[in-house]
């Protein structure tokens, strides 16, 4: 059970916070598409204190996509109290700890997974924060720095005796980065040893890898990165299984609207041109599977309008429905 605060979910699906991708726009998206808890894009303390404008945007919630982290990363224990602080004034359902991050720039300055480096410190930090601010803490983080060094078990003991709420782990060590299979196997080790929650990340790109997670390791929760990137579907999908159902195909006609109304909602937080360049990322996985997309693709790199990009994926929608290619693989 993820018992988190005020969060009590049963086999929970968790958005997982990722740069450049869990904006309001895309954690309201996959909301209504069945995610359970969904997570802020990692925000750096060091530019919430100096009131970065472009940081303290990624503050932004809204009431609908509750419940909903916030996620902090820093090496540095004052600015990361401090900026928990600003953070607990935006009154999310939980402030999250990043301690996994593993791009050099981050790691490598002691902050995110570089703070597998120094558990004490890690502890302290929690700790500190977990006195200072009223909202529960979670801590996101992976099972070591490298296959020499694979701690996650005192990890997880330091991080609940330091008063946190839950803990995810990503199943890979800093090293790995995304690359390499994610070991499972510590999760139910680290159920045994810990009574918070516990959610599992790492190598879950479909529905089937959900149930399969659950299955092998009893986790707590599955918190879902990149492949809700590819598959927005993911959520829905996990749940229909998990339920014991037949899962619901995703129609051309589902996958097309679906991307314009998460464009939609992207061009309501941004400006056009910083709304639709980014969205570019999203199109090969709402085409896929879908005949001659290549092509539309091409075409979609080219427009920075939405009237241009709607009538462009309607046409092409029409023209899926009137052929008889409608459902074959590129």
């Amino acid at each position: 059970m993820f018992n988190v605060g005020k969060i009590n979910i049963d086999k929970a699906l968790l958005l997982a916070p990722m740069e450049d991708v869990t904006d309001i726009a895309f954690r309201r998206l996959c909301k209504e598409l069945s995610a359970d808890v969904v997570y802020t894009e990692f925000i750096n303390s060091d530019g919430l204190i100096r009131s970065n404008k472009k940081t303290e945007k990624k503050l932004e919630i809204n009431e609908e996509e509750r419940p909903v982290g916030i996620q902090i990363y820093g090496g540095n224990l004052e600015p990361m109290i401090e900026a928990a602080k600003i953070v607990e004034a935006k009154n999310p359902d939980l402030i999250d700890i990043n301690a996994g991050c593993w791009v050099k720039k981050i790691a490598h300055r002691g902050a995110g997974a570089g703070l597998l480096k120094d558990l004490p410190y890690m502890q302290k930090m929690v700790e500190d924060i977990v006195k200072t601010v009223y909202l529960p803490v979670t801590v996101k983080t992976r099972i070591g720095w490298d296959e020499s060094s694979i701690n996650i078990l005192e990890v997880a003991k330091r991080i609940e005796d330091a008063g946190a709420a839950g803990l995810t782990i990503h199943c890979r060590t800093r090293s790995q980065g995304h690359s390499g299979s994610p070991d499972w196997s510590w999760i139910p080790k680290v159920k045994e040893i810990i009574n918070i929650p516990v959610a599992l990340n790492g190598g879950v790109f479909t529905a089937e890898d959900v149930k399969r997670a659950f299955d092998e390791t009893n986790a707590d929760a599955v918190m879902i990165a990149r492949g809700a990137i590819e598959h927005p579907w993911i959520f829905r999908e996990a749940k229909e299984i998990l339920a014991g159902k037949i899962v619901t195909p995703v129609s051309p006609d589902e996958r097309i609207h679906t991307a314009l109304r998460h464009l939609r909602y992207s061009l309501e937080i941004k400006e056009p041109r910083g709304a639709i360049i980014p969205f570019r990322k999203y199109y090969s996985g709402y085409l896929k599977g879908l005949y001659n997309s290549h092509k539309v693709r091409q075409e979609l790199m080219k427009l920075i309008e939405y009237a241009p990009i709607e009538e462009l994926l309607l046409e092409f929608l029409v023209e899926l429905k009137n052929s008889e290619s409608v459902g074959k693989i590129i």
